[in-house]
């Protein structure tokens, strides 16, 4: 299945019990095809979710579709056309990212010959060509995050599941796997599910979210929808000293809601002429309008209001 075939991932009333621990908890969602973010904190079942789709552990109850096979009955057929890039770090030190990558090819099913071309493939595609024959015990945290990535898509999966990607990177490092993430599906057509405990990286990096807390969905939409916009630009003018203050009263003073942020201005935009407001006030002042930017939700936000709400 391909990401405009409908739901890469269905869930009904998933449940896994340890002995001491629920960890999901009647658990009902659908993952779309695209890149989709999976948030929670530490602990909240992101990777039990991941290990029970992949059949790789039983649920107590409930049931799940992965590219609509069942994991419990058809756990090995779903993990041939699906990719795994676990947390931990699970590299042989004293290989080399290529035979590594190809090996895995191989497992999936690939013929050498095959294998060895998609591994050269993948690995120029991740940033590795060049530390390739390398063995990957003297790699950078970011270079062994690359190969893992690298073995996660070998094989051409339909889907693939990366767990908290990024943990352990440097900001360049956490830009980078987040480009790469992006152009899995934009320059392979796979569908990609990423877990990660930072809002923001998804926030830029998925077309949906899912929220989970405790096993159980907090929230599933569009980014789109999620970050909408909260009905406030922030506005930066050009002028003298103090003009940014001279601007934000005479907002008031035609009757809109507006305070300083910065060096700019946020200003409430509560009825269709109140940009045209914006505008005018700053004609009549004598200022250059620099910039009238929305102000979006961030997904931190969402996060803890959907947390404050249960």
């Amino acid at each position: 299945m391909r990401p405009d075939q409908g739901f890469v991932v269905e869930t009904d009333r998933l449940t896994k019990q340890y002995p001491s621990v629920r960890a999901l908890d009647e658990l009902s969602l659908r993952i779309p095809g695209g890149v989709t973010g999976i948030v929670g904190v530490n602990g909240a079942g992101k990777s039990t979710l991941i290990k029970v789709l992949l059949g790789l552990l039983p649920s107590t109850s409930g049931s799940a579709r992965v590219l609509g096979l069942d994991p419990a009955t058809h756990g090995a057929q779903i993990r041939a056309v699906v990719g795994y890039m676990p947390e931990h770090d699970c590299l042989p030190g004293d290989v080399s990212a290529a035979d590594f990558v190809m090996h895995m090819a191989m497992m999936s099913g690939l013929p050498r010959t095959a294998a060895r071309e998609r591994t050269s493939e993948v690995l120029r595609h991740v940033g590795l060509d060049e530390e390739r024959h390398r063995a990957m015990g003297g790699y950078s945290t970011g270079m062994k995050q690359r190969a893992k990535l690298a073995q996660a898509i070998v094989h051409d999966p339909s889907l693939v599941f990366l767990d908290e990607p990024t943990n352990g990177l440097d900001p360049r490092a956490r830009d980078d796997m987040l480009d790469l993430i992006s152009r899995v599906g934009s320059d392979f057509g796979i569908s990609v599910a990423v877990t990660s405990h930072l809002l923001g990286e998804l926030e830029r990096t998925a077309d949906h979210i899912v929220v989970i807390d405790g096993g159980r969905l907090l929230r599933s939409s569009s980014t789109a929808e999620l970050t909408h916009t909260t009905g406030t630009v922030l506005v930066e003018v050009l002028g003298p000293s103090g003009s940014d203050r001279r601007y934000g009263q005479a907002l008031i003073e035609r009757g809109l809601q507006a305070w300083p942020s910065g060096d700019k201005i946020q200003v409430r935009i509560d009825r269709p002429e109140a940009l045209d407001v914006v505008r005018d006030v700053a004609v009549d002042l004598g200022l250059g309008l620099v910039r009238v930017q929305e102000i979006h939700h961030t997904l931190e936000e969402v996060f803890h209001r959907e947390g404050a709400a249960r």
